[in-house]
């Protein structure tokens, strides 16, 4: 067993909304590629899939006839099981591995910590057809929080918020249980529609998903936001091929609505559900958030406010979840403590 555990240790894997990370437990990140492919149906339901990832997020807004873009997942879950095994199944065939993980490799995956039972079950099917090995389920906010450095087995309490594509998740643990949890279904897909409504309405742009989620991430998050980014698209009134230039304050204009409502959905009682000592230890440690949407400006100090404890963002906050689950591959208590029943 020793060895086995030692020649193939596995994979953690953050299937996410927006992107799917694989990271392996010594390698690191190995795969970190958008949650979608673009398939040829092929009869009986059956799905050929044609590009996956990076290509196949090029492809979205101009597939050709007979050709779909399918997201395989919604809101951090599964909503097509055919979709999704064959999705897996790809990705999986693009991850580099040495000949000996080839052959059923475990993973630990992680899932939004709201889940329901049915939409673990759901995940666990895809996994088993996608010639998985032994495949443990752990909350996305417990994972992420392993990825960050963070160790949900002490005897403090702390916690952490994980803002992906599709959930928002605020999460307290203490040694190896939640004390409180909030979830909630509008994420980063809800800011890029939010952008994109503010495009078409304050200056007339139609502009692709894609466009926009870059300038959202361009001017909201990444290193130029203090300047410009350009969208591409459509004139709404004319038709013809326009552009704008929008600086990051005003992209955070657009989605202060989104952040508000983000924040407030999981803040709201949290506080009341912690235990004054609790509240000591994050008082005095503070949160600590991942995922795109932590990254996006405005969001950390909206997030202090309501909450009254200091919030820092993760190093690499874009693949803690897949770390973190990476890392519990030869941590089994955790995921003893945490896995949801199956």
């Amino acid at each position: 067993m020793g060895l086995v555990s030692l020649v193939r240790p596995g994979f953690g894997v953050d299937l996410g909304t927006a992107n799917t990370v694989v990271c392996h437990p010594r390698r690191g990140v190995i795969l970190n590629e958008p949650s979608v492919m673009i398939v040829r149906p092929n009869g009986d339901r059956a799905l050929e899939p044609v590009a996956v990832g990076a290509q196949a997020r090029e492809l979205m807004g101009r597939t050709p006839a007979g050709m779909e873009a399918v997201r395989p997942l919604r809101d951090g879950v599964i909503t097509d099981l055919v979709a999704a095994k064959t999705f897996i199944t790809a990705m999986l065939r693009r991850v580099p591995a040495r000949p000996w993980e080839k052959l059923r490799p475990r993973a630990v995956i992680g899932i939004p910590a709201g889940a329901t039972s049915l939409e673990r079950q759901a995940l666990l099917e895809a996994a088993e057809e996608a010639d998985l090995g032994r495949v443990h389920l752990i909350p996305e906010p417990i994972a992420g929080a392993v990825g960050a450095g963070l160790d949900p087995t002490a005897t403090r309490a702390q916690m952490v918020v994980d803002v992906g594509g599709g959930t928002a998740e605020i999460t307290a643990f203490c040694f190896g249980g939640v004390l409180a949890s909030r979830s909630c279904r509008i994420a980063g897909d809800e800011m890029t529609a939010a952008l994109s409504n503010y495009l078409r309405q304050e200056h007339g742009l139609l502009a692709g998903e894609i466009s926009v989620e870059d300038a959202k991430m361009s001017a909201g998050g990444g290193p130029g936001r203090n300047g410009s980014v350009r969208v591409e698209g459509r004139d709404a009134a004319t038709g013809r091929p326009r552009f704008v230039d929008i600086k990051g304050t005003e992209v955070a204009a657009a989605l202060q609505p989104t952040v508000d409502a983000i924040v407030e959905a999981l803040t709201a009682a949290l506080a009341e559900d912690l235990p004054p000592q609790a509240v000591a230890d994050i008082m005095k440690d503070g949160v600590v958030g991942f995922g795109g949407g932590a990254l996006l400006r405005g969001f950390g100090p909206r997030l202090e406010e309501a909450l009254g404890f200091k919030v820092r963002v993760a190093d690499e906050a874009l693949v803690c979840v897949a770390r973190g689950a990476a890392m519990c591959l030869s941590r089994p208590a955790i995921l003893k403590a945490f896995s949801p029943p199956r």
